[in-house]
């Protein structure tokens, strides 16, 4: 929720001196100039002044030297203004659908700050004495501009996901939640993204996730797919990313309209939190995902008469996020293993668990979620094909590194595509995601967020009050 700068709207504090002005001309002294003279500082006079104005409206108006009541306009005047500055601060709030730009909301130009946590003590580890490692990594999240990037990219995404909550309901098609959900995140950043490289200063950091049920992960509505029509038995995981200047709010949350499946998204929920909870600098990754798969394994749900435990996936895990790069080379895994490699201070992990009533294992399912340019792929290609030469650009102007769909390549009017994207494919360029897929009648939730390894403790930047 947007928040509002605290105006002060009180008065100084008067003085201790009594008031200059002479006596009331009829005799006796002004209605609450007793006040005044015991130092009331709310009912006396600023001071400087021989006229002997009242400074509150409640009081009786002074008058002239004719003998007649003064102006009240000074007055009328003053308490207008007052209203006015009132009015415009309550009016401060976000529209639904979201479309109020973050900069309109927060004049300032700070934004909130995401939940901090200390780090819980690790027991038999000693901090390492690589200290230029360390001195890059507090340089890096110490950065305000860099931080308060980060937090109005948290606050667009906590902004969307409340007016998802609301929005997206059985009967509604996936199309209309992912398209709100992007033109919510572009319009909240002033960005439409339109323009050769405007993609790239900020805007969605993946395409929007809506994969339902026994599809895990990975799925996003695409020209040339067949609509789907949201259910009341469905099970839906909303995952989406805000970037700005390439630093990725990685967060996900899943929906449900059946209360059987109220016990599989409170396992998911649970077992992401503790996994942040066990996060920190030089904890074992391995420990992290211990804590997580103890977790999940604690629940079971009961659907349509039957009891299923909530398995952790096991081929699927949460990351370390770089600039541009939404899969960092760090990986928490949700169930235990023996890899030995600790968190870093200054890194930025996205802490997310997937459970399932299935085979808690994914395989690629049909279609095509995404594409993503390869981190070492050249600036520029050969290829016998015009279509791909020139969609090549077109994702190094929009997109780079991040992740991408066909939606928003069409968005930009790119046309006839398909063949040069194979190719680029097929030359290496260019990975393709497909969906991820449990055993069908299966259900799955995730939940997701992203945190900041801090030298003063972990921000969960895109904590809400939702989750």
């Amino acid at each position: 929720m947007g928040s509002k700068t605290p105006e002060n709207e009180g008065r100084n504090g008067g003085t201790d001196e009594p008031p200059s002005s002479p006596a009331n001309a009829t005799g006796g002294e002004p209605r609450g100039a007793h006040l005044s003279r015991d130092g009331d500082g709310s009912l006396g006079d600023d001071g400087g002044d021989d006229d002997g104005d009242a400074d509150n409206g409640a009081c009786a108006a002074p008058l002239s030297l004719t003998g007649q009541p003064g102006s009240e306009t000074t007055s009328k005047k003053k308490n207008k203004k007052r209203k006015k500055s009132k009015k415009k601060a309550s009016s401060l709030t976000q529209s639904s659908p979201p479309r109020i730009p973050l900069s309109e909301l927060f004049p300032p130009g700070q934004y909130p700050v995401g939940e901090i946590q200390s780090y819980a003590p690790v027991e038999n580890t000693a901090r390492t004495t690589a200290e230029e490692i360390r001195y890059q990594g507090r340089t890096h999240l110490e950065d305000d501009s860099l931080l308060n990037d980060y937090r109005k990219a948290a606050e667009v995404h906590r902004q969307v996901r409340r007016w998802t909550q609301e929005f997206a309901r059985p009967g509604k098609t996936l199309t209309e939640i992912a398209e709100g959900i992007d033109d919510g995140v572009r319009a909240l950043l002033g960005n439409d993204g339109l323009e050769p490289g405007a993609g790239l200063v900020s805007g969605l950091g993946f395409p929007t996730g809506l994969a339902l049920n026994h599809c895990v992960a990975h799925y996003t509505p695409n020209p040339g797919q067949k609509e789907i029509i949201l259910q009341s038995s469905d099970v839906m995981k909303v995952d989406f990313g805000v970037h700005i200047n390439g630093w990725i709010v990685d967060s996900a949350f899943t929906m449900s309209f059946d209360p059987c499946h109220d016990n599989l998204l409170a396992a998911v929920k649970d077992a992401t939190n503790t996994g942040i909870k066990n996060s920190g600098i030089d904890v074992r990754i391995s420990d992290v995902s211990a804590a997580i798969q103890e977790t999940m394994e604690s629940y079971e749900v009961e659907i349509n008469g039957k009891t299923f435990p909530v398995k952790p996936v096991r081929n699927l895990s949460g990351h370390n996020i770089k600039q541009y790069q939404i899969h960092g080379g760090k990986s928490i895994p949700f169930v235990k293993t023996k890899d030995q490699t600790k968190m870093e201070e200054g890194e930025i992990f996205a802490c997310e668990t997937f459970g399932s009533t299935g085979r808690g294992m994914t395989i690629d399912g049909p279609g095509v979620y995404g594409y993503g340019k390869d981190l070492d792929a050249p600036k520029r290609i050969t290829s016998h094909l015009a279509s791909a030469r020139s969609l090549y650009q077109k994702i190094n102007e929009n997109f780079g590194t991040l992740v991408f769909c066909r939606r928003y390549l069409e968005r930009l009017g790119v046309e006839r595509y398909l063949a040069g994207m194979n190719n680029l494919v097929s030359q290496g360029v260019v990975e393709m995601y497909q969906p991820l897929m449990d055993i069908e009648g299966s259900y799955s939730a995730q939940f997701e967020h992203t945190f900041l390894l801090r030298e003063s403790g972990k921000e969960v930047i895109s904590r809400g009050a939702d989750y």
